[in-house]
This record gives structure tokens, sequence and C-alpha cells, in this order.
């Protein structure tokens, strides 16, 4: 039995109709199990990574606890630091923490010391 170009094209066609769409559901369900697998097998988030939120969190309310009780913007803390308003800023709400030198600044700047400062953070 012999096939016309026509005949080939169709099957050719048809072939490519069938299996392009196999192809791309294959791929999609192949992602979609190692999207799986992974969050599966992902580690929850661990006890001391929350302890050192806690932390994050206590030291930036402790520094703003004493920022007020001095009655002290964050721009005057900032001036006398000599940092900027925004790292004041950044320390308070936890997304950053000062360096030692600011802490030791920090503890002098509201006459306390610096473990008084940071003993807040030893009992989350």
């Amino acid at each position: 039995m012999k096939f016309g170009v026509t005949q080939y094209l169709t099957m050719l066609f048809g072939i490519i109709l069938f299996v392009v769409p196999a192809c791309l559901l294959i791929t999609l369900a192949v992602m979609l199990i190692r999207a799986l697998w992974k969050y599966i097998h992902s580690e929850p988030k661990g006890e001391k990574q929350e302890q050192e939120d806690a932390v994050k969190k206590s030291l930036g309310e402790s520094i703003k606890e004493n920022r007020q009780r001095c009655n002290l913007t964050q721009e005057q803390v900032a001036e006398k630091l000599s940092v900027s308003r925004q790292a004041v800023s950044k320390w308070e709400n936890g997304t950053a923490e000062p360096s030692t030198a600011n802490l030791l600044a920090l503890a002098e700047l509201f006459g306390i010391s610096v473990d008084t400062l940071l003993h807040c953070t030893q009992n989350p």
C-alpha cells in the first residue's frame, strides 16, 4: 500500500497534534510533582529562627521604649549616633540590628548599661 505526500503530511500533522499536548502535560506534571516534593520536604521554620525573630523584635522594642523614655525622636537619636534616621527606624522595627559600637552608644545615650538594653532579648 502506497501513501501519497498528502497522506504522510496528514499522518504527521495528527502525530504532532497528539505528541505536543502530551509532552506539555507530562512537563507540567513533572514540574508540579517537583514543586510538591520540595514543599513537603522543606523544613518548617525552626524554633531557633522563631527565637531569633523574637530577639530582633524585643531589641527593637527596647530601643524604642528607651528612646521614648528619654523623650528623643528618631532624628535626634540618629544625629547623636551619626547614623541616618532610617537606620534607627530599622533598628526599632527589627529589620536591622545596630552594630556593637552603636549598641554601646545607644546604652550611653539612654543612660543604661548594654546589659539592661539587651535584657529583654534574653526572655523573648
